[in-house]
């Protein structure tokens, strides 16, 4: 596969650009993850973060700092994700982890006010509009917010300095654009044409891209979706997370960054900041 260099316009000379043709060819490793600490007094209230994915729904308990107080437990999703079988497996999460007091929600797809809509990789049944966060607020009694999966991630590895991008790599590809700390809400950028007409960036990045095109000619395509988006974006700072980041074989520039695939879930609290 030819893929093409795309040129680019400096928006800030003060800012280092990304040059593909800078980067040395070596397996970059992600960030690690907080580690959970048994011996940490948490402070209330804690917080059950749950990420649900294309092939595994994860979940860890937060205190109100953001600070693991459990295990992160993971079971698969199932074979058909519609709604009954995906909540059917988020109580066996529930039952695995010990109590807690709210519930954040890190959804593959478009939420609004608590329901989900264009559920691209799970369930047709999740894309009209169903009551995700009143479901399980019903089911568990306990207060819940739903949000985008990469929007809960991209709070878990921002900085809050200046424009940020969060790029999630899985499934799917999940998009998450931040402006000194607050989220541009409604981006999906995975479904927006690229390359060619009928192609989308998820077609390309997500796994069934990697599964298609091979993995060496997967991260030319990733190198050649950052410079895409830094030029659509003029971003200050790039993050890639998500479970395929382990498929990276290039090692990123200081301005992008490979995090931890446990933002997906360490971002759950930041759904709450209003309320502490």
């Amino acid at each position: 596969m030819h893929i093409r260099p795309v040129p680019l316009s400096p928006c800030n000379p003060a800012r280092a650009q990304y040059n593909s043709l800078l980067m040395a060819t070596k397996t970059a490793t992600p960030a690690s993850a907080v580690t959970f600490n048994p011996n940490y007094k948490p402070v209330l209230p804690i917080t059950m973060a749950i990420d649900i994915g294309g092939s595994g729904l994860k979940a860890i308990l937060l205190d109100a700092k953001g600070k693991p107080v459990s295990e992160r437990e993971r079971v698969l999703t199932p074979a058909v994700p519609t709604p009954d079988a995906v909540l059917k497996s988020l109580e066996e999460l529930r039952k695995m982890m010990p109590p807690f007091d709210r519930v954040s929600v890190g959804f593959p797809g478009v939420v609004k006010q608590g329901c989900t809509y264009l559920a691209f990789n799970l369930h047709p049944l999740w894309a009209k509009g169903y009551p995700l966060q009143a479901e399980l607020e019903k089911r568990w009694r306990k207060p819940t917010r739903v949000g985008n999966d990469a929007d809960v991630a991209g709070y878990g590895a921002i900085k809050g300095q200046g424009v940020e991008l969060v790029l999630t790599l899985g499934t799917g590809l999940g998009a998450a654009l931040f402006t000194s700390g607050r989220l541009c809400p409604g981006l999906e950028l995975g479904h927006h044409i690229w390359r060619k007409k009928g192609m989308t960036y998820e077609d390309y990045l997500g796994r069934r891209g990697l599964d298609k095109y091979g993995k060496k000619a997967w991260n030319k395509l990733l190198q050649e979706a950052i410079q895409y988006t830094e030029a659509l974006f003029n971003w200050d700072h790039l993050y890639l997370g998500g479970g395929n980041t382990k498929k990276i074989d290039f090692l990123p520039p200081k301005n992008v960054e490979i995090v931890s695939n446990e933002t997906g879930l360490l971002g759950g609290v930041a759904l709450w900041r209003d309320q502490g």
